[in-house]
């Protein structure tokens, strides 16, 4: 019974005249190489881009790849392999956390229908998420007039996790910077433009629908704008060793912030 199973198994992969029947052996031998190495890469694929979130979460987008090599567990090659420049990978981690604040907006608005409650918890959620860490460079940028960008730099260009903003001269309200201004921060060490500017206007409309609501209800101060609560996502999310030391400071600073936010009776 076994020699006939044997017989059978081989005659199946190979052709008439003692050929081997690339449908048959050939197919399998290419199964058998290739479905290892495809779950490799995407296991190698899964570790550096949660490297990549740790280390520019603690060392602002201006770290080096080789952290993020380090920090994965694999070879530096294998993370250009992936991703051909740091440029590519910065984007790649600033879309997804845009996405991310997006979504949270969202929620906040569709969920809460008391306007300062859909505010805090858009905050909360964002501060708890680590959120304020990876913000992209374009979309939080602290107040700095235009007149000032020949200056490069001021405090906030020495740290890539909160760059440079332009404010709308009289308004206070944050507007996107054109890509070819954007790259003027190249000191920073951070890409130029590093999300795709229908990602951060999409996160700036919701983020703008949620302060506009508080503000009209009366329970947001009238000064506070949509940059403001992005800032306020990057300050309240410290990068402490300790996990639950960096939660409570976290949730301990937010607590501040939002009493800072609010109106106050007259």
């Amino acid at each position: 019974m076994h020699v006939q199973d044997s017989h059978w198994s081989s005659a199946s992969a190979v052709a008439p005249g003692g050929a081997m029947n690339p449908a048959a052996g050939g197919a399998r031998g290419d199964a058998a190489r290739n479905a290892p190495l495809r779950v490799d890469a995407q296991r190698n694929l899964e570790h550096v881009l949660r490297a990549a979130r740790e280390v520019f979460g603690e060392l602002g987008y201006g770290a080096p790849m080789e952290d993020v090599a380090r920090r994965a567990r694999v070879g530096v090659g294998t993370v250009y392999r992936r991703f051909p420049s740091k440029d590519v990978l910065v984007r790649r981690i600033a879309e997804e956390e845009t996405a991310r604040l997006t979504d949270q907006a969202r929620t906040a608005l569709g969920q809460e229908d008391e306007p300062w409650s859909a505010l805090s918890r858009f905050l909360r959620t964002s501060v708890a998420s680590g959120a304020g860490r990876l913000l992209p460079p374009q979309v939080l940028r602290v107040g700095v007039p235009d007149d000032t960008d020949g200056g490069a730099g001021g405090a906030a260009a020495g740290d890539a996790r909160v760059p440079q903003q332009r404010i709308q001269p009289g308004t206070g309200e944050l507007r996107l910077v054109p890509e070819e201004a954007a790259r003027s921060g190249a000191s920073t060490g951070v890409a130029g433009s590093v999300v795709g500017d229908d990602g951060a206007a999409a996160l700036l409309e919701v983020v703008g629908r949620l302060v506009e609501r508080a503000r009209t209800a009366g329970e947001l101060r009238p000064d506070v704008s949509v940059s403001d609560v992005l800032l306020v996502i990057a300050t309240a999310a410290p990068s402490l060793p300790d996990p639950a030391q960096q939660a409570a400071a976290s949730a301990r600073l937010l607590d501040i912030l939002l009493e800072g936010l609010r109106s106050r009776p007259a």
